[in-house]
């Protein structure tokens, strides 16, 4: 006979269309090779024209079905269903069967994957032959679910069991017709007549013959004396069976297996009971709440009785229902209880008798080991299917909703246990992910073998450690094994593999919870689902969206119920909720006057009706109130509307659509209706949209706030949660507060309708910025209380809202007299007022550039000289040109191209000189695109430009688009520009000059040489030298500040501008501060005629970014009173805070060292913050070498007085009224930064080779004895200039611990006088060492420090990231490190981190670490609060670590919009590629393989990108050079691998490597290692081969 492999429902299905001419199915099913009509759904099922039919159904459908089932037995129809019983998650579920049992049907139970084959195949025989309808049922995640080989029929024998014969009489037989009851009754008696048991018991036995495998009705097993009896069926009477024949096989104990249970024998009962029977358990999967008792425990009990065998004691037990096993130690303790106890209970739950004697009883001896093999497989479910199907022997598969797959192997015939395997000796985890833990702890047996599919290297990263700490309590063998796509023999397999030892760490690793995996690429979400989440957020069960529930979005209504989107459809809703509330209230008024309820009633119906009659009473107090009066009241009517009873937060929400004509709209009912309705109105109109575009939405479009809050009576609030999170929450909650209609202006800007989070980011600041979406409340409660209504929340308001200010009673009264007055405030009046300004502007520049050649006395011809510039070098160079064209008696105006005027102006020009750089991929610089776009709009004849002169003196590097397409890029906008004014008829004063970062003084070569021929031109000659000061080096300045004072108190004082003057703002950094602008408002703010976004960052001093809890509220506290609202966690291990001030700034410093921090010497020339490891495998080295790193900060630390008069002290010092020494820097400190790390292998998360002196800690018996010192090491260079470079640092030898701070202060004096001091950008020390030489850099340490250094200590690095997840620490501390993304502590509304941190703060004991790589660690949390901590952790979705490999090892600098050097995007944007490529990785099998990827805006290296396996570097917006092959353990340089790729192209060449890696790598490989194996980049050495 032919065997597949089928499960269960698979067996019943097979059948079912075999036999049946038609098939129904509560689901799709596959009918391949069947000619049964199949019908999906079971409201259809018929019984016509006596086809041959079946049904499959899951037992959870019966109820529904029950009419259909008195139909079946009245009409003598031979339909045979197949049900699959109980729940989805519990091991079986008889409840639903037991309810239809007295429908008339056949009930039939098999207990075996082969017995659903079988007694499907006899339920179908004996239907037909007594047209009487079968239920044949068998549990639902037991045999439904467990594969195994199955016997199947054939054919032939098929025809011998339903023969042609026995069709045709069925077919034949007269349906019944509807008669009277007399007839009908008649007709019944007829019916009874055939004997249903007689027939299936002699087609069982035809079976039998036909097939050689026996079944009857009811068949007894066990000891023919027995004195204890089970009664059991299905699945569970097999577990039973199996314990009786293999470990109590000599215990007087037997079972009774029920097959067939309706129609019901006693007498077969009766017959197969021993005589000496004692005592009888019946057990039942049946959870019946309507009776006391189980249906099969009565309907034994009845036999009993009946036959007077009052002598046997009876009990009824209740096993599976939601539990996921039954289990052979259940059975033992069933009969010890049968066995022993006395009295014995009338019912139990089987779980609850178990003890640890009948775990110990319970040994599954099946088969002997010889015959039988059991492996549990933990992950990849298809592959383990694949897998059994490969087997040539017989095999069990059964796999948990977990991915926990049970597999039994075995030679011989006898039947596989129906239950998990309860211990194993194997158990193999095919994905790590998947958290293994209760299968190792609950079923590996003591010293078995885990197998895991995943490097070694990745085993500390990737185990969760609950799965490390089950791994050590079972003292468990790991082995690794190829990481497989298919498995063939796992007994080889696990042979070959790599044994793992345990390491003593995982003795007190805890348990941790790992959430759903992140997906990889999410799904696109509607746009208003960020909003959407925080009124989920604030309101939760309270939350009433009465509008568009039924559409994908706001933005698409449903098809079937357009209207559904309308605020008329939703206010209209809500009225209704409203009203049904008011009626209650009327109800219950009435229900307390009668005066005919309890006290109790009347107490809690008194007490909720106060309450909701009371404005100020709180949601709570009503709820605690309702849910007392539902309590009390239960079953009367009243509660026939309970809703009503609760209070809610009723909410329309809708899209700027709505704001075509508010006074005909929903709208306008809300506002006038006056009940208490809230509105959140989406808007996502760009403010980068075009002139056009904003013009035509103003024609359709209303301001919805103006117009509400004319009404004087509802409050509006406009908000952007792109640039205030809390500024939503707050306008949330004072709208729901309210009482009475509420409108909530919500921006959420589409940049060409496309969800881009860092475009809408950038629109949302500029819109915000420049008032075109003003931030602002107005609250009618506060003008009742004589308080101003109106707050703004953002700097500026557009000119409507001005006015509407300005007027705002006289407004609102007459809208009040006049509600058909219209709302419309003068909507050209920004645009009339936008051009007025630019005219006086212009006028302005004018006057002054006349003014100035009045004063200056020029008498020689007029030259106006415009400039293009980024970076400042095109703007020094006009500068510097001006200068010397004063000096020659010209008439000089100087400005960028943006500033100038009308292009028409051009025609009234004489001498046109423009300087240009080139930005990008050959375009304009920012403050020159306006310019060019009016330059090139123009056509001959708009302009006269016949007498205009002009030259043109571009800048650019041949070399920064290396690629042959791309070689027009250079220099091209200056020669743009030059082309298109001579297309214009403008006369060329010279030929177009270049300047070329590669020639030997980079742009300075090509302007010496086209400077004299410009002089020439313009006719000016007999010039001396330049008259101009050389200009001031950074190391003059430096020595001229007075030990870093500069002018700074000055400058502070000075509140006509935002930023400090270029100098003090260079000292700044040495104070902790750097000068920035929004970049993302520079454009805008420049249109406007205002200055540049000022702002300041301040970063934090904490050597190893150790904080206390105090401390970490501080910086919360400071980052919302004086910054942008985030915290970011540095890759230098620190605090940093951004958008801070001027005005802010003394009082942000002050506040941080208060805390017992500093800022000073975060930034600048000198020792910046040092890196410590902060989490050791060795817990009690941290203290270790953290106090070192403290005992280098205070030994290393400026010794000037600055800081603490400039920023500490109550009046501020100025000028040089304080004279200062620094005994290791002097006057002119370091040449430049100077960064200090101390790693302690095997972790070189410090990227201890990316910096100028690392310290290796060299630890014994738990002591640091000493370090090996590394030097040398930088990671800046600059785009096309070779002479620059990263260096890995080398490692000069070993000292002892005693020594670490000597050696540090050797280093950096050797840096401080020998260091370059000319040039800035070979300046770092590793120019110095390289240009030294190593050994002489050595002998200089040794004499300065008077230490010699040893030959270094042997040392392992195993990778450069963080030790995620639980780890345990010194004595009964622990500590947890999480995951943050690029260190952005900012509140979302999908993850409210930075709320969770501050509540975790608040009663923390220990400490906060910031880690190397931008993440955070929660240290020293006491045993005594490590539950308190995880659940916190939990709450706030801070324990999940559940996401790739790729993006687990992801770091990336903050880029735009802030940092001035920034060349593209990075912190914004790497989520977004890192989502792309995680694609890749999924589908190539490398979700958990740690590739180190690193990205930066440019290429100064603030993230470390030139040691990580896959780094990307900013070299224009949106393009960026792509680096391969640094080492897993950060110890070698990558090597550029392609340039200036975009998204897309990015994409194309990185998807084919990742799959190649997938499939080539060697055991335990890394990336970084098989890309130069491949042949993709050759290895880095050194830093001088770095550009080979």
């Amino acid at each position: 006979m032919p065997s597949k492999l089928i499960n269960g429902e698979e067996a019943a299905t097979l059948v079912a269309l075999t036999l049946s001419e038609h098939v129904y199915t509560s689901k799709p099913i596959a009918t391949e090779k069947s000619t049964a009509e199949v019908t999906v759904g079971l409201e259809n099922i018929s019984v016509k024209d006596r086809a041959l039919s079946s049904v499959l159904m899951p037992s959870t459908a019966l109820l529904q079905t029950i009419p259909h089932l008195y139909h079946l037995n009245a009409s003598q129809t031979g339909q045979v269903l197949h049900v699959s019983a109980g729940e989805t998650v519990g091991y079986g579920d008889y409840s639903h069967i037991m309810a239809v049992r007295q429908a008339g049907l056949g009930l039939l139970s098999s207990g075996t994957v082969q017995e659903v084959y079988d007694l499907a195949v006899i339920s179908h025989a004996v239907a037909t032959i007594t047209s009487t309808p079968l239920l044949h049922f068998y549990d639902n995640r037991r045999l439904a679910n467990e594969y195994t080989m199955v016997e199947t029929i054939e054919s032939t024998l098929l025809l011998q069991l339903i023969t042609p014969e026995h069709i045709e009489a069925y077919k034949q037989k007269i349906a019944p017709v509807q008669q009277s009851a007399y007839l009908q009754y008649k007709a019944s008696l007829e019916h009874q007549s055939i004997d249903v048991l007689k027939v299936l018991e002699e087609t069982m036995h035809k079976f039998e013959a036909l097939t050689g495998r026996h079944y009857s009705p009811l068949e007894y097993v066990g000891h023919p004396e027995a004195e204890v009896v089970v009664v059991a069926m299905g699945a569970g009477a097999g577990v039973v069976e199996h314990v009786l024949k293999h470990s109590l096989l000599s215990s007087k104990v037997g079972l009774i297996k029920i097959r067939v249970y309706r129609p019901w024998s006693e007498a077969a009962l009766l017959t197969a009971l021993p005589v000496s029977v004692k005592r009888m358990a019946v057990l039942e999967p049946v959870e019946d709440c309507t009776s006391t008792w189980n249906p099969l425990f009565l309907d034994v009990a009845a036999a009993l009785q009946t036959s007077e065998k009052d002598h046997i004691e009876i009990t009824s037990g209740q096993y599976g229902v939601k539990a996921v096993d039954f289990t052979p130690a259940m059975i033992h303790a069933v009969v010890r209880v049968l066995q022993h106890q006395t009295p014995l209970p009338r019912r139990f739950a089987v779980s609850d008798l178990v003890g640890d004697e009948d775990v110990h009883a319970a040994v599954d001896s099946t088969h002997t080991k010889k015959e039988k093999e059991e492996y549990i497989v933990v992950g990849h479910p298809h592959i383990v299917k694949s897998f059994v199907k490969g087997q040539s022997k017989r095999v069990q598969l059964y796999t948990l909703s977990s991915d926990e797959s049970h597999i039994r192997i075995a030679s011989s015939s006898s039947q596989f246990l129906p239950s998990l395997i309860q211990s194993t000796d194997s158990i193999l985890v095919l994905d790590a992910s998947v958290d293994a833990s209760e299968a190792i702890r609950h079923r590996l047996a003591p010293q078995g073998t885990v197998a895991f599919t995943i490097p070694q290297i990745h085993v500390e990263v990737t185990l969760p450690f609950s799965v490390k700490h089950a791994l050590y309590e079972k003292k468990a063998h790991i082995v690794l094994v190829e990481n497989k796509r298919e498995l063939k023999d796992i007994p080889t397999l696990l042979k070959k593999g790599t044994v793992f030892e345990i390491p003593a760490t995982w003795a007190t690793a805890s348990e941790t919870l790992i959430p759903t995996t992140v997906a990889a690429v999410e799904s696109v979400l509607p746009v208003e689902t960020p909003y959407i989440r925080l009124l989920s957020q604030v309101f939760q069960d309270r939350l009433e969206i009465a509008n568009a529930t039924e559409g994908a979005s706001i933005w698409s209504a449903s098809v079937s119920h357009p209207s559904a989107a309308t605020p008329e459809f939703g206010y209209g809703k809500l009225v209704s909720k409203i009203q049904s509330q008011s009626r209650l209230i009327d109800q219950v008024e009435s229900l307390l006057k009668d005066n005919q309820l309890s006290n109790e009633a009347f107490k809690a119906l008194s007490h909720w009706l106060l309450l909701i009659k009371t404005p100020t009473s709180t949601h709570a107090s009503i709820t605690e109130a309702a849910n007392s009066v539902m309590g009390v009241l239960k079953d009367h009517p009243l509660l026939q509307h309970s809703s009503a009873l609760f209070p809610k937060s009723n909410w329309l929400v809708g899209s700027d659509s709505w704001s075509a004509d508010p006074g005909q709209s929903g709208i306008h009912h809300v506002i006038t209706s006056g009940e208490n309705i809230n509105m959140l109105i989406i808007d996502t109109t760009p403010y980068s949209s075009g002139q056009e575009q904003k013009l035509q939405h103003q024609k359709y479009k209303k301001d919805i706030g103006l117009y509400a809050m004319n009404f004087g009576s509802v409050y509006v609030a406009s908000v952007a949660v792109y640039s205030s999170y809390t500024g939503v929450l707050h306008a949330l909650i004072e709208a729901d507060a309210y009482i009475g209609p509420s409108i909530v202006l919500a921006y959420l800007p589409l940049v060409n309708q496309a969800v881009n989070p860092v475009n809408t980011l950038k629109e949302t600041k500029i819109s915000v910025d420049s008032g075109a979406w003003p931030l602002y409340r107005w609250n009618p409660v506060l003008e009742a209380q004589d308080k101003e209504p109106f707050t703004l929340d953002s700097q500026r308001i557009k000119k409507d809202l001005e006015k509407f200010l300005e007027r705002e009673n006289s407004l609102s009264q007459l809208v009040l007299s006049s509600p058909t007055y219209s709302t419309r405030l003068g909507e050209s009046l920004e645009l009339d007022v936008k051009k007025r300004q630019e005219e006086l502007k212009r006028k302005a520049r004018e006057d002054y550039a006349k003014l100035l050649s009045g004063l200056g006395g020029a008498q020689g011809p007029p030259l106006t000289i415009l400039f293009g510039s980024d970076g400042g070098n095109a703007e020094a160079l006009a500068r510097k040109l001006a200068t010397r064209a004063k000096s020659r008696n010209l008439q000089v105006r100087l400005m960028a191209m943006d500033d100038y005027g009308d292009i028409q102006d051009l025609s009234g020009e004489t001498n046109l000189l423009v300087v240009c750089s080139t930005a990008g991929q050959g375009e304009l610089p920012s403050n020159a695109r306006d310019f060019w776009k009016a330059l090139n709009a123009l056509v001959v004849g708009d302009i006269n430009l016949g007498d205009l002169h002009f030259s043109v003196f571009g800048l650019g590097d041949r070399n920064y688009w290396p690629r042959e397409e791309d070689a027009s890029f250079y220099n091209r906008a200056g020669r743009w520009i030059d082309t298109k004014l001579e297309s214009l008829g403008a006369n060329r004063l010279l030929s177009y000059g270049m300047g070329d970062d590669q020639d030997a003084d980079g742009f300075e070569t090509g302007f010496q040489a086209w400077q004299p021929e410009f002089w020439k031109a313009l006719g000016v000659k007999g010039m001396g030298a330049d008259e101009e000061e050389p200009k001031i080096t950074d190391n003059q300045m430096k020595i001229n500040s007075n030990y870093l004072r500069g002018t700074i108190a000055e400058d502070l004082l000075d509140t006509s501008k935002g930023n400090l003057n270029e100098t003090n703002g260079k000292l700044l950094k040495f104070h902790g501060s750097y000068g920035q602008d929004d970049r993302d408002l520079r454009e805008e703010r420049k249109k406007m005629g205002l200055d540049k976004a000022y702002s300041f960052m301040i970063r934090v001093r904490m050597p190893g970014g150790v904080s206390t809890s105090q401390q970490w509220l501080v910086m919360d506290e400071l980052a919302d009173t004086h910054a942008n609202g985030a915290i970011k966690l540095t890759t230098r291990q620190a605090f940093q805070l951004h958008g801070i001030l001027k005005q802010n700034l003394r009082s942000t410093i002050r506040g941080i060292n208060h805390s017992l921090l500093s800022t000073l010497a975060a930034c600048g020339d000198v020792n910046r913050n040092i890196m410590v490891t902060p989490i050791t495998e060795v817990p009690e080295i941290h203290d270790q070498v953290q106090s070192f790193s403290v005992d280098l900060m205070h030994h290393l630390a400026p010794k000037t007085n600055a800081y603490h008069e400039i920023w500490l002290a109550d009046e501020l010092v100025a000028g040089h009224a304080v004279q200062d020494h620094e005994p290791i820097y002097g006057p002119d400190y370091l040449p430049r930064k100077f960064k200090i790390v101390i790693a302690v292998p095997p972790n070189n998360d410090v990227d201890i080779y990316a910096h100028d002196l690392g310290y290796i800690a060299i630890v014994k018996d738990k002591q640091v004895v000493g370090y090996n010192v590394t030097i040398g090491g930088g990671m800046g260079q600059t785009h096309g200039n070779k002479k620059t470079y990263p260096r890995p640092a080398s490692l000069i030898g070993y000292v002892d611990a005693a020594d670490g701070v000597k050696i540090a202060e050797a280093v950096i004096t050797t840096q401080r006088d020998y260091g370059d001091r000319t040039n800035r950008k070979h300046a770092r020390l590793k120019y110095t060492v390289d240009t030294y030489g190593l050994e002489f850099f050595k002998e200089e340490i040794e004499k300065r420090s008077g230490v010699t250094l040893q030959p270094a200590m042997p040392f392992e690095f195993k990778d450069n990231a963080d030790r995620y997840g639980w780890t345990k620490g010194k004595g009964d501390n622990w500590h947890f490190c999480m995951f943050i993304e690029n260190g952005k502590i900012k509140d979302t509304p999908e993850f409210q981190v930075r709320t969770g941190l501050r509540e975790l703060a608040k009663w923390h004991t220990g400490e906060f670490r910031l880690s190397p790589n931008q993440h955070l660690v929660i240290a020293n949390v006491p045993e005594s609060e490590l539950e308190k901590t995880k659940a916190h952790l939990a709450k706030y979705k801070m324990d999940n670590l559940a996401y790739t490999g790729l993006r687990l090892n992801a770091m990336a600098c903050v880029a735009l919009p802030t940092c001035g050097l920034a060349m593209a995007e990075s912190e914004r944007y790497l989520p977004a590629l890192v989502g792309h490529l995680e694609q890749a990785i999924e589908e190539a099998g490398l979700r958990d393989d740690a590739i180190t990827i690193r990205m930066t805006g440019c290429p100064n290296g603030c993230a470390r990108p030139y040691l990580a396996e896959l780094a990307f570097v900013g070299k224009a917006p949106g393009a960026y050079n792509v680096y391969l092959g640094g080492g897993h353990n950060g110890n070698r340089l990558n090597k550029l691998y392609k340039e200036s790729l975009r998204e897309n192209e990015i994409l194309e060449e990185l998807k084919p490597i990742i799959k190649r890696y997938a499939l080539e790598r060697a055991f335990e490989e890394t990336f970084g290692d098989w890309v130069i194996r491949a042949g993709y980049v050759k290895k880095t050495i050194t830093g001088l081969d770095f550009h080979d």
